[in-house]
Protein backbone atom coordinates (compact mmCIF):
# COMPACT_ATOMS: atom_id res chain seq x y z
CA UNK A 1 0.00 0.00 0.00
CA UNK A 2 1.22 3.27 -1.33
CA UNK A 3 0.24 7.07 -0.98
CA UNK A 4 3.36 8.18 -2.16
CA UNK A 5 3.73 10.60 -5.59
CA UNK A 6 7.33 11.66 -7.19
CA UNK A 7 6.41 14.84 -5.89
CA UNK A 8 5.74 15.46 -2.41
CA UNK A 9 8.56 14.57 -1.14
CA UNK A 10 12.75 15.94 -1.96
CA UNK A 11 14.09 12.87 -3.29
CA UNK A 12 17.99 12.02 -3.94
CA UNK A 13 18.80 9.68 -7.06
CA UNK A 14 20.70 6.88 -4.94
CA UNK A 15 17.96 6.23 -2.53
CA UNK A 16 15.08 6.20 -5.62
CA UNK A 17 17.68 3.91 -7.37
CA UNK A 18 17.33 1.46 -4.26
CA UNK A 19 13.74 1.84 -3.80
CA UNK A 20 13.24 0.69 -7.58
CA UNK A 21 15.52 -2.40 -6.59
CA UNK A 22 12.93 -3.27 -4.31
CA UNK A 23 9.46 -1.96 -5.17
CA UNK A 24 9.82 -3.88 -8.53
CA UNK A 25 9.31 -6.94 -7.14
CA UNK A 26 6.55 -6.69 -5.75
CA UNK A 27 3.34 -8.31 -8.02
CA UNK A 28 0.78 -5.43 -6.82
CA UNK A 29 0.03 -2.35 -5.01
CA UNK A 30 -2.95 -0.22 -3.77
CA UNK A 31 -2.81 3.43 -4.23
CA UNK A 32 -4.38 6.69 -3.43
CA UNK A 33 -5.25 7.66 -7.40
CA UNK A 34 -3.08 8.94 -10.35
CA UNK A 35 -0.52 10.49 -9.29
CA UNK A 36 0.05 7.57 -6.62
CA UNK A 37 -0.21 5.35 -9.72
CA UNK A 38 2.14 7.01 -11.43
CA UNK A 39 4.51 6.80 -8.90
CA UNK A 40 4.40 3.53 -8.40
CA UNK A 41 4.81 3.04 -12.24
CA UNK A 42 7.80 4.87 -12.07
CA UNK A 43 9.25 2.31 -9.44
CA UNK A 44 8.79 -0.59 -11.48
CA UNK A 45 5.03 -2.05 -10.65
CA UNK A 46 2.89 -2.67 -13.95
CA UNK A 47 0.27 -0.15 -14.16
CA UNK A 48 -2.51 -3.67 -14.86
CA UNK A 49 -1.03 -4.68 -11.11
CA UNK A 50 -1.74 -1.20 -9.49
CA UNK A 51 -5.57 -0.44 -8.36
CA UNK A 52 -6.77 2.75 -6.25
CA UNK A 53 -9.14 3.61 -2.84
CA UNK A 54 -6.33 3.64 -0.55
CA UNK A 55 -7.46 7.13 0.69
CA UNK A 56 -10.87 6.78 2.41
CA UNK A 57 -13.18 7.95 5.26
CA UNK A 58 -16.61 6.92 6.13
CA UNK A 59 -18.44 9.31 3.86
CA UNK A 60 -21.43 8.57 5.80
CA UNK A 61 -20.69 10.10 8.96
CA UNK A 62 -19.95 13.30 7.40
CA UNK A 63 -22.97 13.47 5.40
CA UNK A 64 -25.52 12.52 7.55
CA UNK A 65 -23.76 14.50 10.58
CA UNK A 66 -23.69 17.51 8.43
CA UNK A 67 -27.37 17.24 7.12
CA UNK A 68 -28.54 16.80 10.79
CA UNK A 69 -27.07 20.21 12.06
CA UNK A 70 -28.40 21.96 8.99
CA UNK A 71 -31.90 20.50 9.85
CA UNK A 72 -31.79 21.53 13.68
CA UNK A 73 -33.18 24.27 15.10
CA UNK A 74 -30.94 27.37 15.55
CA UNK A 75 -30.57 27.13 19.52
CA UNK A 76 -28.88 23.55 18.51
CA UNK A 77 -26.40 25.78 16.54
CA UNK A 78 -25.38 28.15 18.80
CA UNK A 79 -24.47 25.28 20.89
CA UNK A 80 -21.15 25.25 19.16
CA UNK A 81 -20.81 29.10 18.67
CA UNK A 82 -19.39 29.22 14.67
CA UNK A 83 -19.86 32.10 13.18
CA UNK A 84 -23.14 32.25 10.66
CA UNK A 85 -21.06 32.10 7.25
CA UNK A 86 -17.47 30.77 7.30
CA UNK A 87 -14.45 29.01 5.44
CA UNK A 88 -13.44 25.68 7.40
CA UNK A 89 -9.78 24.47 7.05
CA UNK A 90 -8.56 21.78 9.42
CA UNK A 91 -5.31 20.68 10.07
CA UNK A 92 -2.27 19.35 12.33
CA UNK A 93 -0.68 23.26 13.21
CA UNK A 94 2.98 22.01 11.78
CA UNK A 95 4.37 24.04 8.61
CA UNK A 96 3.53 21.97 5.45
CA UNK A 97 -0.28 22.69 5.89
CA UNK A 98 0.54 26.24 5.09
CA UNK A 99 -1.95 27.94 7.38
CA UNK A 100 -0.28 31.37 7.86
CA UNK A 101 -0.60 31.90 3.79
CA UNK A 102 -4.28 30.92 4.02
CA UNK A 103 -4.58 33.53 7.00
CA UNK A 104 -2.56 35.98 4.49
CA UNK A 105 -4.53 34.97 1.33
CA UNK A 106 -7.76 35.51 3.82
CA UNK A 107 -6.78 39.00 4.96
CA UNK A 108 -6.63 39.85 0.85
CA UNK A 109 -10.36 38.75 0.65
CA UNK A 110 -11.50 40.66 3.35
CA UNK A 111 -10.21 43.85 2.05
CA UNK A 112 -11.76 43.41 -0.89
CA UNK A 113 -15.45 42.48 0.47
CA UNK A 114 -17.73 44.76 2.66
CA UNK A 115 -17.45 44.09 6.73
CA UNK A 116 -21.30 43.30 6.56
CA UNK A 117 -20.84 40.23 3.27
CA UNK A 118 -17.82 38.62 4.43
CA UNK A 119 -17.18 35.71 5.29
CA UNK A 120 -14.56 34.51 8.82
CA UNK A 121 -12.10 31.79 8.93
CA UNK A 122 -12.81 28.64 11.03
CA UNK A 123 -9.29 26.70 11.33
CA UNK A 124 -9.66 23.64 13.59
CA UNK A 125 -6.11 22.11 15.40
CA UNK A 126 -3.39 22.48 17.62
CA UNK A 127 0.52 22.05 16.98
CA UNK A 128 3.72 23.55 17.29
CA UNK A 129 2.81 26.06 14.27
CA UNK A 130 0.18 27.83 16.58
CA UNK A 131 2.41 31.12 17.66
CA UNK A 132 3.26 31.80 14.04
CA UNK A 133 -0.72 31.35 13.12
CA UNK A 134 -1.49 33.58 16.06
CA UNK A 135 1.30 35.93 14.97
CA UNK A 136 -0.20 36.44 11.22
CA UNK A 137 -3.31 36.78 12.52
CA UNK A 138 -2.43 39.88 14.51
CA UNK A 139 0.12 41.56 11.83
CA UNK A 140 -2.97 40.94 8.94
CA UNK A 141 -5.49 42.77 11.99
CA UNK A 142 -8.12 40.08 11.86
CA UNK A 143 -8.40 38.79 14.86
CA UNK A 144 -12.03 39.35 15.28
CA UNK A 145 -12.58 37.33 11.69
CA UNK A 146 -10.31 34.02 12.27
CA UNK A 147 -11.57 31.38 15.00
CA UNK A 148 -9.25 28.92 16.46
CA UNK A 149 -11.74 26.40 18.35
CA UNK A 150 -8.36 23.89 18.55
CA UNK A 151 -8.39 20.55 18.04
CA UNK A 152 -11.80 18.54 17.69
CA UNK A 153 -12.79 14.82 18.00
CA UNK A 154 -13.73 12.95 15.11
CA UNK A 155 -17.39 13.01 16.59
CA UNK A 156 -18.00 16.83 16.40
CA UNK A 157 -16.31 17.48 13.41
CA UNK A 158 -19.55 16.80 10.94
CA UNK A 159 -20.66 19.87 13.20
CA UNK A 160 -18.08 22.03 11.70
CA UNK A 161 -18.54 20.72 8.25
CA UNK A 162 -22.19 21.04 7.91
CA UNK A 163 -22.11 25.03 8.97
CA UNK A 164 -19.60 26.01 7.01
CA UNK A 165 -20.06 27.40 3.35
CA UNK A 166 -16.43 26.11 2.10
CA UNK A 167 -13.35 23.73 2.94
CA UNK A 168 -9.80 24.96 1.97
CA UNK A 169 -7.18 22.69 2.09
CA UNK A 170 -3.50 25.03 1.33
CA UNK A 171 -0.89 22.66 1.84
CA UNK A 172 2.29 22.96 0.54
CA UNK A 173 3.13 19.33 0.36
CA UNK A 174 0.18 16.59 0.94
CA UNK A 175 -0.02 12.70 0.01
CA UNK A 176 -3.29 12.62 -0.01
CA UNK A 177 -5.64 14.62 2.29
CA UNK A 178 -8.32 12.74 3.80
CA UNK A 179 -9.76 16.17 5.60
CA UNK A 180 -10.76 16.97 1.24
CA UNK A 181 -12.95 13.60 1.53
CA UNK A 182 -14.36 14.64 5.02
CA UNK A 183 -15.49 18.24 3.65
CA UNK A 184 -16.71 16.58 0.17
CA UNK A 185 -18.96 14.07 1.95
CA UNK A 186 -20.34 16.64 4.02
CA UNK A 187 -21.43 18.27 0.74
CA UNK A 188 -19.12 21.12 0.68
CA UNK A 189 -17.21 23.10 -2.30
CA UNK A 190 -13.28 23.09 -1.62
CA UNK A 191 -10.90 24.86 -3.11
CA UNK A 192 -6.94 22.06 -2.81
CA UNK A 193 -3.87 23.33 -3.07
CA UNK A 194 -2.68 21.83 -6.43
CA UNK A 195 0.43 19.77 -4.18
CA UNK A 196 -2.22 17.48 -2.44
CA UNK A 197 -2.58 14.02 -3.96
CA UNK A 198 -6.08 14.13 -3.80
CA UNK A 199 -6.48 17.41 -6.20
CA UNK A 200 -6.11 15.52 -9.50
CA UNK A 201 -8.85 12.52 -8.75
CA UNK A 202 -11.23 14.71 -6.54
CA UNK A 203 -11.50 18.18 -7.21
CA UNK A 204 -13.49 18.73 -10.26
CA UNK A 205 -12.10 22.14 -11.45
CA UNK A 206 -15.13 24.42 -12.03
CA UNK A 207 -17.77 21.61 -10.62
CA UNK A 208 -16.73 20.61 -7.26
CA UNK A 209 -14.12 23.38 -6.56
CA UNK A 210 -11.01 24.99 -7.70
CA UNK A 211 -7.12 24.24 -7.36
CA UNK A 212 -4.89 26.79 -6.48
CA UNK A 213 -0.62 27.43 -6.10
CA UNK A 214 -0.43 27.16 -2.04
CA UNK A 215 2.39 29.25 -2.16
CA UNK A 216 0.25 32.53 -4.19
CA UNK A 217 -2.18 33.99 -1.34
CA UNK A 218 -3.34 36.11 -3.89
CA UNK A 219 -4.94 33.79 -6.26
CA UNK A 220 -7.10 31.96 -3.33
CA UNK A 221 -8.04 35.40 -2.37
CA UNK A 222 -9.63 35.26 -5.80
CA UNK A 223 -11.00 32.14 -5.33
CA UNK A 224 -12.20 32.66 -2.03
CA UNK A 225 -14.14 35.73 -3.19
CA UNK A 226 -15.22 33.96 -5.90
CA UNK A 227 -16.71 31.45 -3.79
CA UNK A 228 -18.45 33.18 -1.36
CA UNK A 229 -19.71 36.12 -3.24
CA UNK A 230 -19.39 35.07 -7.71
CA UNK A 231 -21.04 33.54 -9.95
CA UNK A 232 -21.11 29.66 -8.40
CA UNK A 233 -23.53 27.62 -7.62
CA UNK A 234 -22.68 26.45 -3.82
CA UNK A 235 -25.49 24.60 -3.20
CA UNK A 236 -24.85 22.45 -6.85
CA UNK A 237 -20.85 22.45 -6.04
CA UNK A 238 -21.24 20.77 -2.77
CA UNK A 239 -24.16 18.01 -4.73
CA UNK A 240 -21.10 17.17 -7.26
CA UNK A 241 -18.26 17.13 -4.12
CA UNK A 242 -20.95 14.35 -2.44
CA UNK A 243 -21.30 12.49 -5.72
CA UNK A 244 -17.40 12.52 -7.04
CA UNK A 245 -16.59 11.47 -3.14
CA UNK A 246 -19.39 8.49 -3.46
CA UNK A 247 -16.99 6.40 -5.23
CA UNK A 248 -13.92 7.04 -2.77
CA UNK A 249 -15.02 5.45 0.03
CA UNK A 250 -14.59 2.46 2.34
CA UNK A 251 -16.19 0.24 -0.35
CA UNK A 252 -13.77 1.57 -2.79
CA UNK A 253 -10.54 0.35 -0.44
CA UNK A 254 -12.07 -3.54 0.31
CA UNK A 255 -12.50 -3.53 -3.69
CA UNK A 256 -8.92 -2.24 -4.68
CA UNK A 257 -7.15 -4.09 -1.35
CA UNK A 258 -9.08 -7.68 -2.72
CA UNK A 259 -7.82 -7.02 -6.31
CA UNK A 260 -4.23 -6.05 -5.74
CA UNK A 261 -4.46 -9.66 -3.26
CA UNK A 262 -5.79 -11.65 -5.97
CA UNK A 263 -3.30 -10.25 -8.44
CA UNK A 264 -0.23 -10.84 -6.15
CA UNK A 265 -1.62 -14.44 -6.12
CA UNK A 266 -2.13 -15.41 -9.67
CA UNK A 267 1.46 -13.44 -9.80
CA UNK A 268 3.37 -15.53 -7.49
CA UNK A 269 6.39 -15.19 -5.70
CA UNK A 270 8.97 -13.17 -7.28
CA UNK A 271 12.38 -14.09 -8.61
CA UNK A 272 14.87 -12.27 -6.36
CA UNK A 273 18.43 -12.32 -6.52
CA UNK A 274 20.84 -13.35 -3.13
CA UNK A 275 21.82 -9.48 -2.96
CA UNK A 276 18.25 -7.95 -3.44
CA UNK A 277 16.73 -10.75 -0.66
CA UNK A 278 19.94 -9.41 1.93
CA UNK A 279 18.83 -5.81 1.10
CA UNK A 280 15.23 -5.99 2.01
CA UNK A 281 16.16 -8.19 4.97
CA UNK A 282 18.03 -5.50 6.25
CA UNK A 283 15.48 -2.97 5.55
CA UNK A 284 13.31 -5.30 7.81
CA UNK A 285 15.52 -4.49 10.45
CA UNK A 286 15.39 -0.74 10.07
Amino acid sequence: MSESTGHDFERSWWRERVKKRIVSHFAAGLVGGAPHRAYLRELGISKDSIFTGYDAVDNEHFASGAEAVRNSSQNSRDQHSPPDQYFLASGRFVPKKNFPRLIKAFAQYRRHVSSEKGWDLVLLGEGAERDAIEETIDTEDIRERVHLPGFKQYGELPTYYGLAGAFVHPSTREQWGLVVNEAMAAGLPVLVSDRCGCAPDLVDEGRSGFTFDPYDPSVLAELMTRVAHGDVDRKQMGAASRTIIADWGPERFAMGLRKAAEAAVDAGPPSTSLPERLLMKGLMYR
